[in-house]
């Protein structure tokens, strides 16, 4: 099992959304900014996201991304394993076989700690199934994390009364003004 960047990133920046799910939509340029995560990289990251159904896109003013499923009903290993395109939390022997070629025998080093290595596997993904986005928001919350509050959305229509021109009795030209001169 690798615990990659990229499963790091998925899992602040769904806590990011789990914390401000109530306040509407939530911009990725907003958790690009709070996070110091790349915009274009998220945006990689909740297409993925998005496909594996952990969280939906709202488009237009106002827009962003909200949970898909229940904070409670989505999990680490869940995030990890959509982000990931190796599979994260299957087996991986790649780190048995780089140990290989410092000495000992791949197919013997490999097969006297197979059973060690998806032991431990397996006990790292029952782990991360039982940990809960709800229990990171719940945490981040008990730690006094504050949320500002969103900002208002910009409207390009103005309900606002239409200015009335102003009318004077001033000439509108040079030559206007030059013909009204000439008459005083």
């Amino acid at each position: 099992m690798r615990l990659t960047t990229k499963g790091r990133f998925a899992v602040t920046a769904m806590i990011d959304i789990g914390l401000r799910q109530r306040l509407g939509p939530v911009n990725l340029a907003a958790i690009s900014q709070r996070q110091q995560i790349s915009l274009s990289y998220l945006e990689q990251l909740f297409g993925k996201l998005r496909k594996h159904n952990l969280v939906v896109s709202v488009r237009g003013p106002g827009g962003g991304y909200h949970l898909a499923r229940h904070s409670a009903d989505i999990s680490v290993a869940d995030i990890i394993a959509a982000v990931d395109e190796r599979g994260a939390l299957g087996t991986d022997t790649d780190d048995a076989n780089d140990l290989g070629e410092q000495g000992a025998s791949p197919t013997s080093l490999s097969r006297s700690t197979e059973e060690l290595w998806a032991s431990l596997n397996q006990r790292m993904l029952d782990f991360l199934r039982t940990v809960t986005l709800q229990k990171l928001v719940e945490d981040q919350v008990a730690k006094g994390v504050e949320l500002e509050a969103p900002t208002p959305t910009k409207r390009a229509i103005t309900s606002a009364a239409p200015v009335k021109p102003v009318r004077t009795r001033a000439p509108n030209s040079v030559f206007a003004l030059a013909n009204a001169m000439s008459k005083h």
